[in-house]
């Protein structure tokens, strides 16, 4: 509405406007589906024209729903040192509360190779962390006839010296048959030794309103079995306070196993119906009962320190970004335990050696050890902050130089489609004198459009 009154273009993205399209809210709004991101441009454009455009539907290809845009489009990385890899979109649950599920649908997974190319290409482009994300990481492949270990043991083999791997978030039952294969995976000096599990609440009968499709049992098991088969494993969860139907009891099932397992990564969420959803019609946990049981839960999880034992450990950690406060650099060690080193532009992108000499809630402070080896991910140079991925290093050079050129395939950085000409257009930002001004849902999208323009627009030049 803000942006309405100011005069401001306005293009919606996200499951919200996929899932409710109709609410008044967005009456005249243009709309970019969860499917058809990759369109941004064509959206961007009609609406700098005063129409409203809806891109809504679902990609097929023979009848078969798609995963969504294509890996291999180029794009701005928000860090250049992290690539984000979604490997599925959906998932197979039902999860009564869930609104993701309305906008994304059934599980689409992609295929293997495509993934793989992804991150080689990401390597080439000097990025040292690759996570992989979507709905239920765990459920990858079960509909394209392969599965997560599969996935995971090809990128294992792409993945350079120095750098690391992170698993996304899955659901517990996907995970079940794949347990001996997965503790092989985590163990695995190059990914991270981590993974995010959701409990949601250790009430089966809570569970079983939630159509979550397990039991307490079965997401112990998992932990358990997890702990002891990759020692020192970092395991997040997350956990609905007063969803309905939740009793006193219940919630104290739920207490008693944060204080069981003592998870150091803990996400806890008060229950929010959202509307169209069948958690929203059932029979609501009274507003201050719900604010208590997470108060509670959050002052539980406070009262204790995951790390004060680590204290005067020698760990290998990777070195990835800036801190909040800019007075540190973020490392990670390999159970994905946040690290703060000192300043030194020396050590980004860099895996190094440190010893941990204090620590707090959420993260440890750690010194360089200086006779430690420092491993470099890749003899290539990141991507400057706001530098497109996806071109090959011929073009790229070409580009720079602003000759006349057609690009060829190169034989590292696979490309397989056509990209618009550079060296006719400038950016927006390097043009004089007012251009537009376009508000969006994110940076990211604003960055995004620029990028899938020139890719679409312009001169056809063929690769």
């Amino acid at each position: 509405r803000k942006a309405q009154e100011g005069k401001k273009k306005v293009v919606l993205a996200g499951c919200v406007p996929q899932a409710q399209p109709r609410q008044d809210y967005l009456k005249g709004l243009s709309i970019i589906g969860v499917q058809q991101i990759d369109r941004v441009v064509e959206v961007v454009e009609e609406t700098i024209k005063g129409h409203s455009v809806r891109l809504l539907g679902q990609k097929k290809d023979n009848g078969k729903r798609l995963g969504g845009a294509r890996l291999d489009l180029p794009k701005i990385r928000k860090n250049p040192l992290i690539e984000i890899i979604s490997v599925n979109t959906g998932c197979l649950n039902a999860c009564t509360y869930c609104k993701t599920k309305h906008a994304r649908g059934d599980l689409a997974s992609y295929p293997i190779e495509e993934l793989v190319d992804r991150a080689k290409q990401s390597f080439q482009e000097g990025v040292c962390e690759i996570w992989l994300t979507s709905e239920d990481t765990g459920a990858y492949g079960r509909d394209i006839g392969t599965d997560l270990p599969t996935l995971l043991w090809k990128l294992v083999e792409a993945i350079p010296e120095g750098a690391m791997l992170r698993l996304g978030m899955t659901n517990p039952p996907y995970i079940l048959e794949h347990l001996e294969e997965m503790a092989k995976i985590l163990n695995h000096p190059r990914v991270y030794a981590f993974l995010h599990i959701p409990v949601q609440s250790a009430s089966d009968s809570v569970l079983m309103d939630m159509k979550r499709e397990y039991c307490v049992a079965d997401f112990k098991q998992v932990v358990d079995f997890l702990k002891e088969k990759v020692p020192g494993i970092t395991i997040a969860t997350d956990i609905i306070c007063g969803f309905p139907g939740e009793t006193d009891e219940d919630f104290q099932e739920t207490m008693k196993l944060v204080e069981q397992y003592r998870f150091p990564s803990l996400f806890i969420n008060q229950f929010y119906p959202r509307p169209g959803t069948p958690a929203a019609k059932m029979h609501q946990v009274p507003a201050a009962v719900k604010k208590q049981r997470t108060k509670d839960l959050s002052q539980l999880f406070h009262s204790y320190n995951p790390y004060d034992h680590k204290v005067g450990e020698r760990q290998r950690v990777l070195v990835t970004e800036e801190s909040f406060d800019s007075n540190y650099y973020v490392a990670h060690n390999p159970f994905y335990e946040q690290v703060l080193v000192p300043k030194d532009p020396l050590l980004m992108g860099k895996m190094v050696e440190v010893t941990i000499y204090e620590a707090g809630k959420h993260f440890m402070k750690g010194q360089p050890v200086s006779d430690a080896r420092v491993y470099t991910a890749s003899i290539t140079r990141p991507l400057a902050k706001g530098e497109v991925s996806g071109l090959t290093e011929e073009f790229r050079h070409a580009r720079q130089n602003g000759t006349n050129w057609k690009a060829q395939p190169s034989a590292e950085i696979p490309v397989k489609t056509p990209l618009s000409s550079w060296m006719a257009l400038q950016l927006p930002w390097q043009q004089k004198g007012g251009g537009l001004k376009i508000l969006s849902v994110s940076l990211s999208l604003a960055l995004l459009a620029v990028i899938v323009m020139f890719y679409y627009g312009g001169m056809k030049t063929e690769l």
